[in-house]
């Protein structure tokens, strides 16, 4: 009953909306700009860093509380169930017919939790990536694929690479438009 109850919480808290709650601020409609996703990167390209970094660390912490709680209540396995289900809000919110964010920030401060040190290291990985390519989405990708090695490296328990590699995907199957756009040649520039 017990990680019944954290699923639904982590996945309600998954489901806050913080780049709508920015753009608001501003008086824009995020879904309607840029990319339409309500995520960091497209509150970054249309508004301004600042308010990207926002978003960023308001998804970060979603996704931290989660892996937090399941942490505290039930260690590593209820932590990354806790974390997934977190990024399903974010990615699958029921408040907006299943469409929200890519959950790159939630997955990030999930992660931020489970493994500190990968963390660390994948964080100024994105920024310099997304610098050089000016894509927030290959960035991300590329991040994504590093995550797994990283828990590998770190020599956390064998289950956790598969939960790590899940995690990974549910993520990165967010990004098949921005794919799309990549391989044509039309995706976003920061």
């Amino acid at each position: 009953m017990t990680w019944l109850l954290i699923v639904v919480a982590t996945y309600v808290v998954g489901m806050f909306p913080s780049a709508i709650l920015v753009a608001r601020a501003a008086n824009v409609d995020i879904t309607s700009v840029g990319s339409g996703n309500p995520g960091a990167a497209n509150i970054a390209r249309n508004l301004g860093w600042k308010r990207g970094a926002w978003v960023f660390v308001l998804d970060a912490a979603k996704g931290a509380a989660a892996v937090g709680a399941g942490l505290a209540i039930d260690g590593r396995p209820l932590a990354y169930l806790a974390g997934a289900t977190a990024i399903l809000g974010h990615c699958y919110p029921a408040t907006r017919g299943l469409n929200g964010g890519k959950g790159v920030a939630t997955g990030g401060g999930a992660f931020a939790v489970l493994t500190p040190v990968v963390f660390v290291i994948l964080v100024p990985a994105w920024v310099v990536i997304s610098k050089v390519t000016k894509t927030a989405a290959l960035a991300s990708l590329i991040v994504l694929c590093a995550i797994p090695v990283g828990v590998w490296v770190t020599g956390r328990d064998l289950w956790e690479l598969p939960a790590s590699i899940g995690i990974a995907l549910l993520i990165a199957l967010r990004h098949a438009s921005n794919i799309r756009r990549m391989r044509s040649g039309s995706e976003l520039s920061l």
